[in-house]
């Protein structure tokens, strides 16, 4: 933890941490652009946040592209802000997004998409069980997701409520075990409007005793998924990570993954 505070008490590394917010998955050419900054300089920065792991570097062809990674800052709330101070907090923050969202223009921006990392002391093949099997994801997730995983295959993001609603389906794209699963993800089955589902990517790299975890979900419809999926994904993957090193999931329930399910 004191190479994330180290990180952020440079102001210029907070700035490129509130562009990657504003717009993630930025090159470094893009960055240097909107900052007026030199590439050395730059790079020097993000160096530092991403051995911080409060960015996150993803390779696609020749290009690298920075994630903003939320994952050490929830760690933080997590050990400072209480279950009893989280609603009151909520709720000034929803009041300050509505007051910045009404001086905003209206006119419609991309949705970026959503990278989270975190590292699990846990085997790869370990980690690839817990994804996929349906009683595992009923522990931690509160639903359990159901599929032979194969490529090709559909899977269902069923409730443990006795109800048996279907919260989320998808497809199956790409099933490497235990190192890369990648699905649709439709959160909207019965809504009757078609639209292209999000696309979620979990990638597993063993290191030692340690996995590193990223999930990368893309495609998003609009910024109401994106503050659902911000929320959710966290909760979601501490579950996990709880569960596979202590054997317990946290006290707390799982979010939901759409703000229609919360």
């Amino acid at each position: 933890m004191d190479s994330v505070f180290k990180a952020l008490a440079d102001p210029t590394r907070r700035l490129l941490l509130d562009r990657l917010r504003e717009h993630n998955g930025q090159t470094l050419r893009e960055l240097c652009e909107r900052l007026d900054m030199a590439r050395q300089s730059a790079t020097q920065h993000l160096d530092v946040l991403v051995r911080a792991d409060l960015v996150t570097v993803v390779r696609r062809g020749r290009e690298r592209l920075h994630y903003l990674n939320p994952a050490p800052i929830h760690e933080i709330e997590e050990r400072w802000i209480s279950g009893f101070d989280k609603p009151r907090l909520q709720a000034i923050s929803a009041i300050k997004r509505q007051a910045e969202e009404y001086t905003m223009s209206n006119a419609p921006t991309p949705v970026p998409d959503y990278v989270y990392v975190t590292y699990i002391r846990a085997g790869a093949e370990q980690v690839w069980h817990a994804l996929t099997d349906a009683d595992l994801t009923a522990r931690y997730w509160g639903h359990a997701n159901v599929s032979d995983w194969q490529p090709g295959s559909a899977w269902e993001h069923r409730r443990t409520d006795g109800s048996g609603r279907i919260d989320v389906v998808g497809r199956v794209l790409e099933s490497e075990p235990p190192n890369r699963l990648v699905i649709t993800f439709d959160d909207a089955p019965d809504s009757g409007a078609p639209r292209e589902p999000s696309v979620v990517t979990f990638l597993v790299e063993p290191h030692q005793d340690i996995v590193r975890l990223t999930v990368t979900h893309e495609k998003l419809p609009n910024r109401e998924m994106l503050g659902g999926i911000s929320a959710g994904w966290p909760a979601v993957l501490a579950n996990l990570k709880s569960m596979l090193e202590t054997g317990e999931v946290l006290p707390q329930a799982p979010w939901e993954m759409s703000p229609a399910h919360t």
